[in-house]
């Protein structure tokens, strides 16, 4: 892509819980992935989330910024979760200690 190209907004349509941290997740250009979210689950805003499975499934699809995320507030970007990168919190921890 070139730097003048503008690449759409990602947005996900739809989140299915599956086994462990997996979700199934099907994006506004039809795309369906399957993401693992257990490295994205770190911080305060994810312990609750992490440790208790049944928090975990009751992520959902806001409607307003079209990622996923859970009723304490606590969200993961739509275009972390398509392209797969890396969380800030693991970035983080790699510049400490490099």
């Amino acid at each position: 892509m070139r730097l003048n190209e503008h690449r759409p907004l990602v947005r996900i349509r739809e989140v299915k819980t599956l086994d462990g941290f997996n979700v199934e997740l099907t994006f506004a250009d039809g795309i369906v992935k399957v993401v693992n979210l257990e490295k994205y689950l770190h911080g305060p805003a994810f312990e609750e989330i992490h440790r208790d499975p049944k928090i975990f499934r009751t992520v959902f699809v806001d409607p307003i910024n079209e990622t996923i995320m859970w009723h304490n507030g606590a969200e993961i970007d739509a275009d972390v979760l398509r392209d797969d990168l890396t969380p800030a919190w693991m970035e983080r921890e790699a510049a400490r200690y490099s």
